[in-house]
């Protein structure tokens, strides 16, 4: 199969969850990565209109440019641009995105400003935390080789994570064409390998 059918295929169960969800947040969110997504930029010209993208690098740098380019890809595409764990330059974009470690923060800067708030979760402990989000990334889903040491939760049990949680979550690690369509109560789906522009 190729990789533009794919994409369009886990595009398609990323909007079946959000219509059975009837969430109003974007059903597809590409999160950036500085090892997995050589270029990031073209995985985002490929979104379809209206998707998010999560903004991730260690450097900041590489972090302030990436935001700027996909802030301007943002006006032609009618993306959702969220920086992670920068509030600084969150405050340029459409919002910030929080490790698990800092899920507690979640209110402070909904508080002060005008931001879409999400963060990372990776146990039901960490879901319950994650109360003053706009939305949750639960990982992950599946085995993924970007934590390979981390456990995969599974489908069912992401489904009923996802189905107890107060804000709407969105499945990470490992979701691809395949195995996306054994999501049912999440909001959304996130990618990084599997929206790579050359993903196989």
């Amino acid at each position: 199969m190729s990789d533009s059918l794919e994409r369009r295929k886990l595009a398609r169960a990323a909007f079946r969850l959000a219509l059975r969800r009837k969430s109003i947040l974007p059903p597809l969110v590409l999160m950036t990565d500085d090892e997995r997504l050589a270029d990031p930029v073209a995985a985002a010209r490929r979104l379809p209109r209206g998707s998010m993208v999560v903004v991730r690098a260690r450097e900041p740098s590489r972090r302030a440019a990436l935001t700027s380019t996909m802030l301007e890809l943002a006006r032609e595409r009618h993306l959702i641009v969220l920086v992670a764990d920068d509030p600084a330059l969150a405050g340029l974009a459409d919002g910030l995105h929080l490790p698990e470690a800092k899920l507690a923060q979640a209110a402070r800067w909904r508080a002060c400003r005008r931001l879409l708030v999400t963060g990372s979760a990776h146990s039901l402990g960490a879901l319950a935390r994650a109360r003053f989000l706009d939305a949750v990334f639960l990982s992950p889903v599946f085995p993924t080789p970007s934590h390979p040491e981390r456990p995969a939760l599974s489908a069912v049990r992401a489904n009923l994570m996802a189905q107890k949680s107060r804000v709407p979550v969105y499945a990470l690690g490992g979701v691809t064409a395949r195995n996306g369509g054994r999501l049912y109560g999440l909001c959304g789906i996130a990618a990084i390998g599997a929206l790579s522009p050359d993903q196989t």
